[in-house]
């Protein structure tokens, strides 16, 4: 399937989804944000990330940040906080520059690496968009941590990507309707920025927006 481009995704919103799917509609369906000192800290780290004045090569090293990138197959579309374009003999052409490179996406984040696969699925989305993009193969990327200052590297086999397609899929069937998925609340929820928005009672109307609506109307006098 091809997606047009008025119907992509935010490629960010994978990692949401895999985290929660409610606070992925929540944000993307509903359009509800919330900061706290997580998001916060993060917005920050991404944006010394994203700046687009740094673009630097050394040797067979390119580096570019915020890189923009997408998918018509995947509906999707993103940016990568830093693109490295590393020299390869089974790479491709880029514009301006001899010799060939392969894509190596790197996705800075707050705190230490996970358990859960949330950060490295949308690490591998944005591997998948520049396949599509450079139609070459990208093996691995990397995720950066910024409370341990330190690289993990990610292979991206056949079952993330899997796990990618499928979720993207689910996602794009969940927007299309406009639905909020009901969940289970979970530990994970103490650390969310929408756990004052997402509550028990929001659960038994349609939307949390809805919820919104309503209660402002019984704060009018």
């Amino acid at each position: 399937m091809i997606y047009r481009e008025e119907d992509y995704l935010q490629l960010s919103g994978l990692q949401h989804f895999a985290f929660c799917r409610r606070q992925w509609a929540l944000i993307h369906v509903e359009g509800l944000w919330a900061e706290n000192l997580r998001t916060t800290e993060g917005a920050l780290l991404h944006e010394r990330a994203h700046d687009r004045s740094q673009r630097e090569r050394r040797g067979d090293l390119l580096t570019i940040r915020g890189a923009a990138v997408s998918s018509p197959s995947l509906g999707i579309s993103g940016q990568c906080d830093v693109l490295e374009y590393r020299g390869d003999p089974n790479g491709v052409t880029l514009t301006g520059l001899d010799g060939l490179w392969v894509p190596y996406p790197v996705e800075y984040k707050r705190g230490s690496s996970k358990e859960g696969p949330a950060d490295r699925l949308q690490l591998c989305a944005q591997a998948m968009c520049l396949e599509e993009m450079h139609c070459c193969a990208v093996p691995e990327g990397a995720l950066f941590y910024g409370e341990t200052r330190r690289r993990e590297i990610v292979r991206f086999t056949d079952e993330l990507r899997a796990q990618v397609s499928s979720m993207l899929s689910e996602m794009h069937v969940l927007y299309e309707r406009g639905h909020t998925p009901r969940v289970k609340p979970t530990a994970s929820c103490r650390a969310c920025s929408l756990k004052e928005l997402c509550l028990p009672k929001l659960m038994r109307i349609v939307s949390a927006s809805a919820y919104i609506a309503a209660a402002s109307r019984e704060e009018e006098p």
